[in-house]
């Protein structure tokens, strides 16, 4: 089972983006870094990532897989194509691609200690 874990959001003004969702949802951030945020208490796990430039397609969909590796070769024989490859952030691994049709997603996993 790969299920979805985590949804990732754009914007190109971090302090903006988090006043806005606080005071309109009620959403808690934390922050990692200048360049991304958490958010919390709104019913799915998900964060914002600083970019420069308008947003365009601004959701990424984050799957969770325990074998990283393994589930990148399934995305690339069933005709995904890696967008990003493997690289680790704070607590985990993961990798991008676009599906067959052109929606980009995300597969993480934790690092073992």
């Amino acid at each position: 089972m790969t299920p979805i874990h985590y949804i990732e959001l754009y914007s190109p003004d971090l302090e903006k983006v988090k006043a806005f969702y606080s005071a309109c949802f009620g959403w808690e951030f934390t922050d990692y870094g200048p360049g991304y945020t958490a958010f919390s208490k709104s019913g799915v796990e998900g964060g914002f990532e600083k970019i420069d430039g308008e947003v365009v397609n601004g959701a990424l969909v984050v799957l969770h897989h325990d074998n990283l590796e393994e589930i990148y070769e399934v995305v690339l024989a069933n005709g995904g194509t890696i967008s990003k490859e493997i690289f680790s952030f704070p607590g985990g691994r993961r990798f991008e691609f676009f599906d067959p049709v052109g929606n980009l997603l995300a597969v993480w996993t934790e690092i073992k200690a």
